[in-house]
């Protein structure tokens, strides 16, 4: 069973993927929202496909480790995917993965355009690998 990461944005939700036997993650897509429901399908589609048993969300948290605006929808986001989708879902403290994210595809010389097409499934895999580093026993 793989689990899936979610990077939840106003624009777009990065999905991220565990390999089957659960040691890395890699980003997989960004879906883009706008069409109601579109995304929900979307995300469905990919959960039977995959055969995902687990759900982490990205909880975007302040540095002083308080829950802002931005935190709270990312939780509203969490507990419809929950409910929608049928699978267990965790949070995870996503500070600076969008950033760590940038930087990195900055380090590989990678254009304006590239980056914003893949940044947020690069996220997604690096909450998803945080996730899994913590709670993986190996």
């Amino acid at each position: 069973m793989r689990w899936m990461g979610l990077d939840y944005g106003d624009k777009t939700i990065g999905v991220a993927l565990s390999d089957e036997l659960g040691f890395t993650a890699q980003g997989l897509e960004v879906i883009q929202r706008g069409k109601p429901g579109r995304d929900w399908q979307r995300l469905e589609e990919l959960v039977g496909q995959y055969g995902v048993s687990l759900i982490v969300v990205g909880l975007p948290k302040n540095m002083n480790n308080t829950i802002g605006p931005r935190g709270e929808l990312c939780i509203a986001f969490a507990e419809e995917v929950k409910q929608k989708l049928n699978v267990p879902v965790h949070m995870w403290d996503e500070r600076l993965t969008t950033a760590a994210a940038t930087r990195t595809l900055l380090e590989a010389d990678m254009s304006r355009k590239k980056r914003k097409a893949v940044v947020d499934k690069m996220a997604a895999a690096l909450i998803l690998q945080g996730y899994m580093d913590a709670n993986m026993k190996r």
